[in-house]
């Protein structure tokens, strides 16, 4: 399963509890559902912060995810999923590791069957607007914590954690 299998969120906050003491590393609060295939995944983050639509996602998704995790902050609205079957195919194809939304997202049974990680609050059948007003790389406030690009997240059943920096066991 390579090392990522083993760094779970649990034993990533034990064996670095100085960092949680100084800030450099976050719980989020405990409100996102899990979605896609893979339920544990983990990378540097990628922002992009809308409201009540997507625009921006499609254009972030198409470029090489490389590992990365890309952190949709739709403030927690309810209005509209911010995110659906099409677009999380795509991350998975150009190769993210993940998404975690903050907000509602929609196709939940095709985004369960593949294979990239997603979290969010729910589900929402209505499609957002696509206005592409989005604001990419900003510092984005997502379940309690202000979460800033390049930084890490490590995702599992267990939670998601943010870190500054790549964690180690």
């Amino acid at each position: 399963m390579g090392s990522m299998a083993s760094a779970v969120t649990a034993d990533l906050l034990d064996s670095n509890e100085e960092l949680i003491k100084s800030g450099e590393l976050r719980v989020l609060d405990p409100i996102f559902k899990i979605y896609g295939r893979k339920q544990i995944f983990s990378g540097p983050v990628v922002t992009l912060k809308v409201s009540n639509e997507n625009g921006n996602a499609r254009e972030i998704l198409e470029t090489r995810g490389e590992g990365r995790v890309l952190v949709i902050d739709g403030g927690g609205s309810k209005r509209c999923a911010l995110l659906g079957g099409t677009l999380t195919q795509l991350a998975h194809d150009m190769g993210w590791a993940g998404i975690v939304v903050n907000g509602y997202i929609r196709d939940v049974s095709l985004i369960n069957n593949i294979d990239i990680g997603v979290r969010a609050f729910g589900s929402n059948p209505l499609k957002p607007k696509k206005f592409r007003t989005g604001e990419k790389n900003v510092a984005v406030p997502v379940a309690g914590s202000l979460i800033f690009p390049g930084e890490w997240i490590y995702a599992d059943c267990d939670g998601v954690i943010v870190s500054k920096n790549k964690l180690t066991v």
